[in-house]
This record gives C-alpha cells, structure tokens and sequence, in this order.
C-alpha cells in the first residue's frame, strides 16, 4: 500500500472569540443562562469562522464490521446480528433511523468489514470491506498493520467523496458485536486507565459474564503487554468500523467540518483519532454519557462534558442523533433570539457584573 500519511488539521482559532462572545452575551438573557448551549454555540461559529454558523445537510455515518473475539464468550448475541442489523438500519426498522427521520438527517451505511456477502439484498450497504471480520485477538492481531493503516485511510477518503461536500455536520455511529470488548482495549491503551474499570457488561451480561469478560480481555492485554502506538494498538486489538470511523473524524477535521461523537465504541475511534492528531478534538462534541460504565472515566480523563445523560447503551448513533436537536437550538439562539437593542430591553447594570 502506499505510504501512511495524514492530512492536516488546522486548529479552531479565537480570531472572532471577541465578537462571538459580545453575540452571545446581548441576547435577551441574564449572562451564561443557557449554559453548555453557550459553549456550543461558541464552538460551532469557531469552527465555521462565522458569527452566524449554519448546520447544513448533517449525515449520520453508521459503521459495520465483525469482530473474531466473538470466538470467545464475550457476548450475549451472535455476530450474525452484525449484518442483519444493517439490513435492518437499510430498511429503516432501527432506531437509528426513527430518530434520523425525526431531524431530517440522512443515513448512511458502511460495510468496513462485515461478515457477509449482500448479493441478492434489495439493499446494500456502502462497500469499504477490508475483509470479513477481524481475527480473534485473544490469539492473533486483529488486523495486520497494513491493514489498520488503510481502514484509517478508508474512513478520511470517505469523508472526500463529492456526496458530503453540502455537508458540514457528521454523526458517527456503529454496528458490530463484540465491539465493547474491543474498544475497552483500545481504550485502556491510549489512556492508562486501567481495564478493569473500562469493561462494562456490553449487550447486557450478567455480572458473571462480565467477569469473564474481563478475564478474557486481561488475557488478551497480556499477550502483548502495554502499547503506546495508536496503529499497533488497532492493529493488535481494533475492529475495522472503529479503525474507519477514526478515519472519517480525522477526515471531518481536516475538513473544518464538525463532527459529533456517539457513546463508547465511537469514544474509542475517537482516542485513536487523537493519538494520531489531537488538533481533532477541535472539531469534536460529545453527545453524551453511555451507561457503559467505562465511558464516564474515559470523558473524564479528556476533561469533556457531554450533552446528555439519559442511561443509553445502545450505540448505532442514536446517543448522537438523541443530541443533535440540542446543536440545532444552538445555532437557532444564536442565529434568531433577539439582542437587547433590537428588543428595547435594558441591560444588566455592569456594576454589578462580577
């Protein structure tokens, strides 16, 4: 393959910080009121360079691959629910697409590395397979290097095809089981947080399977020891949808386009994405915190607040899609709210502004 290199990613810049805050501050509300929408607001006119930011065309980009640790009892379902929930999300039966429907946001589905042949599928998925599935890493490398590096190269092309190029807002979201058990890896890896407190009951084991769980995981971490390298580490443990999704984050950056990061799984994608370039975490929101208990650690350590709070577990997006109409109301106070000028509303008495 060709060589493995990055494009640039510029960081977000406080060039119009003054005039953004000045927007925010004369809009008919005491100072601060609408609280983390403020710091939205903030972010997403910095992003696009603007004090009035616009959300055009958003996309949710779903990613699919299969995972060889399935091989081992870490799960309570079988991958073969990898490609028949992406028949289910093409047909429009999941949850995924009733909150996409419910924001007009378009839905698209990729096959990184799915299990399954679609021949004869009324409809079918984006084709970026690497190949059917990781290997089981308890054992082996999940994917080879060459292999890591073109699942990352795969998701930055994506984002570059011609069909996104109205698009300045990215959700990212995932499908494939076992892939708790990878992102817990990947995540305590990149982070030093122990996996003991990363692995989490998944699609739902019992306090017994998640003991297992671990234990299958620790012994998976100690075949190959403490790793530093973001591509050795996917190498070693990650799933081509993650791989790819990290791509696709790095691609949305470089871009100067936003992109809104799902639960766990996505937290993962996101650590490699950062281990390669934090300038990425510009262009990131978190949409919000994951009852997978590894996940409140991991943001803590990132320092980052997510949006909502609601006990979600189930991935494919649908935290993200859950956050998105708090983005829109964002931008809507910002674009829309009167100013106190244009209301003839008197302002606060700066003598008492502290």
């Amino acid at each position: 393959m060709s060589p493995f290199s990055l494009p640039s990613i510029s960081p977000v810049t406080d060039v119009l910080r003054k005039s953004i805050r000045n927007k925010i501050d004369n809009k008919t509300k005491p100072l601060g009121s609408l609280g983390d929408l403020e710091t939205l607001a903030l972010q997403l006119a910095e992003i696009q360079n603007t004090i009035s930011p616009e959300l055009k065309n958003p996309k949710l980009i779903l990613f699919a691959g299969d995972h060889g640790i399935t091989e081992e009892p870490v799960s309570l379902y079988p991958k073969d629910v990898t490609w028949q929930m992406v028949l289910n999300f093409l047909s429009g039966g999941a949850c995924a697409n009733v909150f996409a429907k419910h924001s007009h946001i378009g839905v698209e589905v990729v096959d990184a590395g799915v299990d399954h042949d679609w021949e004869g599928s009324v409809t079918k998925p984006i084709e970026r397979k690497i190949r059917k599935g990781t290997s089981n890493f308890l054992k082996s490398k999940a994917m080879s290097l060459d292999e890591a590096k073109e699942t990352i190269l795969s998701g930055i092309e994506l984002l570059n095809e011609t069909k996104y190029e109205s698009s300045n807002i990215f959700l990212f979201g995932e499908m494939g089981i076992g892939n708790t058990s990878s992102a817990s890896l990947i995540l305590s890896h990149l982070t030093d947080i122990p996996l003991r407190k990363l692995v989490g009951k998944g699609t739902g084991l019992n306090n017994s399977g998640k003991e297992n769980k671990f234990k299958i995981l620790s012994e998976a971490f100690d075949r190959t020891g403490k790793l530093k390298d973001p591509l050795e580490i996917l190498s070693e443990f990650g799933g081509f949808e993650i791989g790819m999704m990290s791509g696709a984050m790095l691609g949305a950056a470089a871009q100067r386009k936003t992109f809104v990061v799902d639960g766990f799984i996505s937290t993962a994608a996101f650590a490699i994405a950062f281990a390669l370039n934090p300038t990425v975490k510009d262009y990131s929101i978190f949409s919000h915190l994951s009852e997978e208990e590894g996940h409140t650690v991991v943001l803590d350590h990132w320092k980052v607040r997510p949006l909502l709070r609601l006990n979600l577990r189930l991935g494919e997006g649908s935290g993200a899609l859950a956050a998105y109409p708090l983005i829109e109301l964002s931008v809507k106070f910002l674009n829309e709210m009167a100013s106190f000028a244009d209301a003839g509303v008197s302002n606060t008495d700066s003598k008492y502004i502290t």
